[in-house]
């Protein structure tokens, strides 16, 4: 059997609210650094995300979360696919595609008009993988966040 084969998709609870910063702050000091707007979200994730009409799931692996990826409500038609991250060690399994996929069909379900999300062009892997699900390239407009260099949209109707 195929490791992804073992992952298992679960729901935001309590007990794990600490994995989304654990592992968000990892990729983050892998890649880029840990920005203002990513310390206040990730410091208090059910109050800036959940609380605020977002989802956030995470992956799990051999009994512990190797990855995590939220919805955060923009508007009653549109959520931002955010703070998506696989734990170093479990990269290259298709956890990614699989958070993917699931916060898809998770959009799907809530009947929302569309998915977007900021990303870097250096990040080359991630956009195949969005481009691949159909997302676009839109213009960049206002961000939250100075890594962002693109912006991707996916129309869900």
């Amino acid at each position: 059997m195929n490791k992804i084969d073992l992952v298992t998709i679960v729901p935001f609870s309590q007990e794990y609210k600490t994995a989304i910063k654990t592992l968000n702050e990892e990729w983050l000091q892998l890649h880029f650094k840990i920005e203002a707007e990513d310390e206040r979200v990730l410091s208090d994730p059910k109050k800036h995300i959940i609380d605020q009409g977002g989802h956030i799931y995470y992956a799990f692996l051999e009994n512990q979360i190797v990855g995590t990826v939220s919805l955060i409500k923009v508007n009653d038609n549109a959520y931002e696919l955010s703070k998506m991250a696989v734990s170093s060690k479990y990269q290259g399994y298709g956890i990614g595609k699989k958070l993917l996929e699931h916060v898809i069909k998770e959009a799907q379900a809530i009947k929302i008009d569309k998915l977007l999300l900021y990303s870097n062009r250096k990040l080359k892997s991630a956009l195949h993988l969005y481009y691949q699900h159909g997302f676009i390239e839109v213009p960049l407009g206002a961000t939250n966040y100075e890594r962002a260099d693109i912006k991707m949209e996916r129309n869900m109707k």
